[in-house]
């Protein structure tokens, strides 16, 4: 059965309201009297839904609703409006309500409605269930950096949804994707170097520009295999190109080579990840972050929020 938190000051309105769902065998209702009390029942009961008015003191709809969407992203909420609420009700549902009711048409269109809500949320939450027992993932991508881009945003908040790393440790580990496929488009597949970026940036961009047009660059497409486990993410990044001498490149930690462009992108990965991998063709990196164990002091304060 799926919960329905129904939130509203008037007791007459929320037993009309149960009334309706109550239709629905597979529906409980819940009950509110107010915002507040309302994220007392959330926090307890963890609805499905959220069926709340929208004029209410001290927490009324528009400020419930910016809430469950901050804490609670996955318990959609649907706004029951009445004359006079028009304006709020835009407000709210900007602010993530995912849609509403009129109560003057209560008794043809509550129950479609939450049915309707009911049935996305639960592939969401699907989605997010699916995402967690993902293992590996694999893409195979054009000389595109629209497209590349997309892929780093998309590993990382996949990285993010697994729970492998914090947001910052997610951001970082962005930023080292981004490097490794940056370096498989413009030095490895469209073979353009970085000595050329160091002695005229137009120039740089000009010739890949050229050669992204050009045979045998244009057929090239970078070849990207994520894997995941309990401890630890791997990405291995493979582009077409002759590959390069890794061995050979100048130590980007040295100060020396700080403010060089030669180099930047192995710098980042390196710091941004446990580990880097090279094949030896230098045409495939592999980047590597572990996650790190938990302390004495944050087994502490885990166990103390139980």
């Amino acid at each position: 059965m799926a919960n329905i938190l129904v939130v509203d000051d008037s007791k007459v309105d929320r037993a009309r309201v149960a009334g309706l769902l109550k239709k629905n065998p597979e529906l409980n209702v819940l009950e509110a009297t107010d915002g507040a009390d309302a994220l007392e029942q959330i926090e307890l009961h963890m609805p499905e839904l959220v069926l709340t008015d929208l004029q209410m003191e001290p927490i009324d709809g528009l400020q419930l609703t910016r809430t469950v969407r901050e804490k609670y992203p996955l318990i959609p909420v649907i706004l029951m409006t009445s004359k006079g609420s028009e304006k709020t009700a835009v407000e709210a549902l900007r602010a993530g309500a995912a849609s509403y009711v009129n109560k003057a048409w209560m008794h043809t269109d509550l129950l479609e409605t939450v049915e309707r809500v009911l049935a996305v949320a639960a592939e969401d939450r699907n989605f997010v269930r699916l995402t967690k027992r993902m293992t590996e993932c694999r893409f195979v991508i054009e000389n595109d950096l629209g497209l590349l881009s997309s892929l780093v945003n998309y590993l990382r908040k996949l990285t993010r949804d697994l729970g492998l790393f914090d947001e910052s440790e997610c951001l970082r580990l962005g930023t080292a994707l981004d490097e490794a496929l940056t370096n498989a488009y413009y030095h490895g597949n469209l073979e353009v170097s970085s000595k050329l970026r160091e002695e005229d940036h137009s120039k740089y961009h000009e010739l890949a520009r050229q050669r992204r047009q050009q045979l045998p660059y244009s057929e090239r497409r970078i070849f990207v295999h994520a894997e995941f486990s309990e401890d630890e993410a791997r990405f291995t990044i493979r582009d077409e190109g002759p590959g390069f001498n890794w061995r050979d490149l100048p130590d980007p930690t040295d100060p020396a080579n700080l403010e060089r462009p030669c180099g930047r992108g192995i710098l980042l990965m390196r710091a941004f990840t446990d580990e880097l991998q090279f094949n030896d063709a230098g045409n495939e990196v592999t980047l590597i972050k572990r996650r790190k164990p938990i302390g004495a002091h944050e087994l502490a304060t885990a166990s103390a929020a139980q």
